[in-house]
């Protein structure tokens, strides 16, 4: 496996991520079209992409570092079939190369399902894992999303 860094992505890029997030993500967080995709993605500032490619040229991971209120904040999602395998940890330790500072919402319960009906395992400990702080005052609830901040600092 390798990873790319892109500050802009393809269209077929966009059509596999939006793929993976739809896949990956609890059900409600999904995107029903590129356009609503794409307004998510321009809305950001300061991004840069990273791509897990593997062998046979398929992206099987992405994250992505913004800049949010003046904070650097990151999000990444693999494909089901290599969680667990340690490629999450080689593609988080490529972000923080980049950042003193990494900020992120990470879903800190398992009520969520994905689209296949099946259940979405929070990855909470994998952030703890790899030098992740919760921050245990700061959450977002809303109707989409009940999430903890995570914060790792260099």
């Amino acid at each position: 496996m390798k990873i790319i860094e892109k500050e802009v992505l393809s269209l077929h890029d966009k059509k596999v991520l939006l793929q993976l997030w739809n896949n990956e993500y609890p059900a409600q967080l999904n995107y029903q079209t590129m356009d609503e995709f794409d307004s998510y993605l321009d809305a950001l500032s300061d991004k840069n992409h990273y791509l897990l490619i593997d062998g046979g040229d398929e992206i099987k991971g992405w994250a992505f570092t913004f800049l949010r209120n003046d904070e650097d904040w990151f999000a990444i999602i693999l494909s089901k079939d290599i969680q667990g395998t340690g490629k999450g940890s080689i593609l988080i330790n490529e972000l923080k190369k980049n950042k003193d500072s990494l900020n992120g919402w990470v879903i800190d319960h398992e009520n969520d399902v994905k689209q296949n009906q099946e259940q979405y395992k929070s990855p909470l400990l994998f952030y703890i894992k790899n030098g992740f702080v919760i921050c245990t005052k700061t959450r977002i609830e809303n109707e989409k999303m009940s999430a903890v901040k995570i914060n790792w600092k260099q």
